[in-house]
C-alpha cells in the first residue's frame, strides 16, 4: 500500500492525507480535521517537557450528541484515539501500522454546542510499543473536558 511508505516529511498535509486514506469511513464521519503537527523540534517558547504531537478538531454535530445535546463519550474517545495515532505518526515522521492496546479516559465535564480540540502528545515512541496522552478541550472556552492515556502496539 502506497500510504504505508514513509513520507520525506510528516507535515500537516501528510497527516490530512493519512486521515482521509487510512481510517475507517465511520471515523471520517466524525468530521475531524488536523489543526497542527509538532514533530521536528520544540516550537519557540516551548517548555522543557515538550513532546511531539498533533492537534485535531472534531466539529460539533447534533449527530454526535446523546439525549440532552451532550457530545457522546464514544465520539470523544474515538477523537482521542485517532488524534493519538496521528501524533505517533508525526513523532515517527511517517506512516507505520499500529493498533490500540489500551485507552483510559477520564471525563471531566460535558461538551454541548462546541467543537472539541484534541491535544495529543507522544510520551514514549518505541519500536514495539508507544505511549501517549491526550487532553480534550472545549474549543469555545478551552477548558479541559477529558484526559486520556493510551498505549499502542507498533506493527
Amino acid at each position: 500500500m502506497a500510504s504505508e511508505q514513509q513520507a520525506a516529511e510528516f507535515d500537516i498535509a501528510e497527516a490530512r492525507r493519512v486521515l482521509d486514506d487510512v481510517f475507517a469511513p465511520w471515523v471520517k464521519d466524525l468530521g475531524l480535521s488536523v489543526e497542527q503537527i509538532e514533530c521536528a523540534a520544540p516550537p519557540s517558547g516551548a517548555t522543557a517537557d515538550w513532546q511531539p504531537g498533533a492537534t485535531l478538531r472534531m466539529a460539533f454535530s447534533e449527530r454526535l450528541c446523546r439525549h440532552g445535546g451532550i457530545v457522546c463519550g464514544q465520539a470523544l474517545m474515538a477523537l482521542a484515539d485517532t488524534s493519538m495515532v496521528i501524533a505517533i505518526l508525526a513523532a515517527n515522521r511517517g506512516y507505520r501500522p499500529m493498533t490500540t492496546v489500551d485507552q483510559t479516559t477520564h471525563f471531566m465535564r460535558a461538551v454541548t454546542s462546541s467543537d472539541v480540540l484534541a491535544d495529543a502528545r507522544v510520551v514514549r515512541l518505541g519500536r514495539t510499543m508507544s505511549f501517549g496522552r491526550v487532553t480534550l478541550l472545549n474549543a469555545t472556552d478551552h477548558k479541559p473536558v477529558a484526559m486520556v492515556s493510551s498505549a499502542f502496539a507498533m506493527l
